[in-house]
């Protein structure tokens, strides 16, 4: 006989774990199932670790709308249990007058996301605060900040356990099936298990697609065709002159390579746009000419050969979308499928995991 579960939550990453400690904390019995050995070894750690301050999305999508709440829940939670962050602010730099028009159109769509701290400066005021950027205006955003997103991960898993969740590693799910008292799970592994949960979540990252796949009783049009974005990261050898974050105008597909400092001052670049078929983690010197190009339209400064391959993401972004979004839905009221949770999902975690529990409690 399966064993049963009230709640299982696939995936310990940023979004799983927030999820896990919701539910938890609604008073639901709760099993993560995680397929590596660790908490959060996917696009949670690879990643700009930037809580962004939700200028770009469209008004009223998901992202907008999780991005703009969850970064207020995610400065009020990291102050509350210790988590280290600062509230570092950075400038949207245009390098021309046709992006400086865009500067414009970006001001005013924040504003309608609820955004209304932005401060549009001229290019003597972008110098006076950050000396080295070359710019003919910036957008100043106060609300973003950088956060440690393994400590974040691990406050999350801490309060999780402490509500009685529990979290299992090396237990990949490897297929389901919906029932109409719950959802049968086979879990994989060192020791193979059956399942019969009341409620799934599948917060499966990278793998949410193929997991939903594997599962009878999904109508096949519930699962979207997911394409995967490369993200390449490049670390500056030394230290960079900036004490802020510098992002271009965005472009297609991403925010363009910027600039990002961790919280013990190292600085990065990063990420590109790479359209790939498969997981590959792998950062290829040879991109680091297209990176200096770009990174020299607003640090004209950059050294030579001061860029050094450092890591990769890879995310997933639903293809048929023409302006890319998080989906989350609910479609046999016994499994929640998360698809597409990419930028800015690390941000928007507390509150993705706050309508997830609406939808399951």
């Amino acid at each position: 006989m399966p064993e049963k579960v009230d709640c299982v939550v696939i995936g310990a990453g940023v979004v799983g774990l927030a999820a896990a400690r919701s539910l938890a904390m609604a008073g639901r019995e709760v099993l993560v199932l995680e397929a590596d050995r660790v908490i959060g070894n996917g696009t949670s750690s690879r990643n700009s670790e930037v809580i962004h301050a939700g200028l770009y999305y469209p008004q009223g999508s998901l992202k907008a709308r999780f991005c703009r709440a969850g970064r207020d829940m995610l400065y009020a939670y990291c102050m509350e249990r210790g988590v280290p962050f600062r509230r570092i602010g950075k400038l949207v730099v245009a390098t021309d007058e046709t992006e400086t028009a865009t500067l414009e159109v970006i001001a005013r769509h924040a504003a309608g996301n609820g955004v209304e701290d932005l401060e549009m400066l001229g290019a003597d005021d972008a110098r006076r605060l950050e000396p080295a950027v070359r710019a003919t205006a910036a957008l100043l955003s106060p609300s973003t900040g950088i956060i440690d997103s393994h400590a974040y991960m691990l406050a999350l898993q801490g309060d999780a356990e402490a509500h009685g969740a529990l979290v299992a590693f090396r237990a990949p799910v490897e297929g389901g099936e919906i029932r109409d008292d719950g959802m049968l799970l086979r879990v994989g592994g060192a020791d193979p298990v059956t399942l019969h949960a009341r409620q799934v979540v599948n917060a499966g990252g990278l793998a949410a697609h193929k997991i939903a796949a594997s599962v009878s009783g999904l109508p096949a049009k519930a699962i979207p065709a997911i394409r995967y974005a490369k993200g390449n990261y490049f670390a500056l050898a030394g230290k960079a002159p900036f004490r802020r974050l510098i992002y271009p105008v965005p472009v297609k597909g991403g925010l363009g390579i910027h600039l990002t400092l961790d919280l013990a001052g190292k600085a990065r670049f990063g990420p590109d746009v790479e359209w790939i078929d498969g997981i590959d983690y792998s950062v290829s010197g040879e991109r680091a000419e297209q990176f200096a190009a770009a990174v020299r339209r607003y640090w004209p400064e950059l050294p030579e050969g001061a860029l050094q391959p450092d890591y990769a993401g890879i995310r997933t972004q639903i293809a048929d979308m023409a302006v890319p979004d998080f989906s989350i839905e609910n479609s046999t009221g016994v499994l929640v499928n998360l698809f597409g949770i990419e930028s800015p999902g690390l941000t928007s975690s507390l509150a993705i995991a706050q309508y997830v529990r609406g939808l399951v409690c």
